[in-house]
């Protein structure tokens, strides 16, 4: 059978839909991943203006290691940037979730594409504007911002795609649309090293760049047939506000949004507790210590490169895994690799080469399950509950999982460095391995009207 078949079929205008919907997920991943690679000098130029102006101690009730007196004008220590830095994380997955639910809704009611435009625009102009900060607390804000675009881009992205590509397609499309968070990790770490001279603030700017994405979602992009067809159905019926959260816990479709959640919130977890930290890992290995800050940058960005790297192999095999032995045993494959890999990469090298080997593989497994959820979670949801349903499940166990970044900044504390905190975070892969036998198996079932 020729490598080009499953192409077989999809017209030009669904290709055009893939391709918006992707740019605005590699842009969305961008933002996303500016912060943790500016977050070691962003926090330590803050947290000095903020000591300077009298006001780091009172802004937060961290550990008493972490008070005015040792935030000062000498070297900020990796404790200081573990807790300021976690609750900013901390924040931003509170504001992802929220955006995704909130988002998910207004694409079921107002259209996928008017939400993608609006998204993208909230995503754009707060990440440019998170180049203001003049304190921790400012950039807090903005990223806070920031995510309510980010999430609620997921679930309209996520929507538009499964219901314009051909049934016997969509796992692949979404696999296709997922690689474009890889895609935005290579870039956000390609601006970082084309704008190493130039501070942390500059590659804030950079983040405006995707509001011309919501010019081509506005040209190019209609709404899809099946949600106009539903949406015309419900307001000749007059149901179109009794659309709630709450269905979603009701009979037939409570089991899937609780194996739903719970998997996300596993995946989110581990991403955000462990493997965002790659950075700062980087940054606290021996031989990474007494280098000037644009080669410790430009280290950084290589270390996302080879994490993204496996992560893109990750996405882009999701799907035909998928379509071949189900979704189930592939969401279990991730979870168990994830489980793996996390210690085996943040606790055993002592070398920035040797961990630059091993992320590649922490990257297939730990990000490529992130692939799985534009397959999986609209296959869960009728055509008018599909946005709510998707953006409900990705994003509501980051209102628990927002607590892994800042048990990680705990746990360097208390376990002494930051590939032990990761290495703990870990166990979370064994929760979604124990979900996995309650999740409805979708392989080969037509999207639900």
């Amino acid at each position: 059978m020729p490598a080009h078949s499953w192409r077989h079929g999809v017209t030009r205008y669904q290709w055009l839909v893939l391709f918006v919907a992707w740019l605005g997920w590699v842009f969305d991943s961008m933002d996303a991943t500016i912060y943790a690679l500016v977050l070691h000098p962003a926090l330590e130029d803050l947290l000095r203006l903020s000591a300077a102006a009298g006001t780091a101690g009172q802004q937060s009730s961290g550990p008493e290691a972490i008070g005015p007196e040792v935030i000062g004008p000498e070297v900020i220590g990796p404790e200081v940037i573990g807790w300021y830095g976690g609750i900013i994380f901390s924040i931003f997955l509170i504001g992802w979730a929220i955006g995704g639910v909130l988002f998910g809704v207004a694409a079921d009611r107002l259209g996928r594409t008017k939400t993608l435009i609006i998204t993208i625009l909230t995503y754009s102009v707060f990440t440019g504007l998170a180049a203001l900060s003049q304190d921790w607390w400012h950039l807090a804000i903005y990223r806070f911002l920031t995510a309510l675009g980010i999430g609620g881009e997921w679930a309209a992205g996520a929507s538009i795609v499964a219901e314009a590509w051909p049934e016997d397609k969509r796992a692949k499309a979404a696999g296709i649309l997922q690689s474009a968070w890889a895609v935005g990790f290579f870039l956000a770490a390609t601006f970082n090293l084309l704008l190493r001279g130039y501070g942390w603030r500059a590659l804030f700017l950079v983040g405006v760049i995707p509001a011309l994405v919501a010019l081509l979602v506005r040209l190019w992009v209609k709404e899809p047939d099946r949600w106009v067809k539903v949406h015309a159905e419900e307001q000749r019926s007059g149901r179109t506000h009794q659309l709630r959260l709450w269905e979603l816990f009701q009979r037939p479709l409570r089991r899937s949004t609780l194996v739903g959640s719970g998997l996300a919130f596993v995946a989110v977890f581990g991403l955000w507790g462990a493997t965002n930290w790659t950075p700062t890992l980087i940054a606290a290995l021996p031989d990474m210590q007494g280098l000037g800050r644009a080669t410790l940058s430009s280290a950084m960005s290589y270390a996302i490169m080879a994490l993204n790297a496996g992560a893109l192999l990750g996405y882009l095999s999701f799907g035909p895994l998928a379509e071949r032995f189900g979704r189930r045993p592939v969401f279990a494959l991730m979870c168990a690799g994830s489980l793996v890999m996390l210690p085996v990469t943040f606790l055993t090298p002592h070398a920035y080469l040797d961990v630059v080997l091993l992320l590649p593989l922490l990257g297939f497994f730990n990000n490529g399950i992130f692939s799985g959820f534009p397959i999986y979670l609209p296959e869960l949801y009728p055509t008018r509950l599909r946005a709510t349903g998707a953006g409900f499940c990705f994003n509501a166990g980051r209102v628990l999982a927002s607590i892994s970044p800042f048990l990680t900044g705990s746990l360097v504390a208390s376990l002494g460095s930051f590939g032990r905190a990761a290495s703990a975070i870990a166990l979370i892969y064994l929760v979604g391995l124990v979900i996995l036998p309650f999740a409805p198996e979708t392989r080969g079932r037509p999207l639900p009207d």
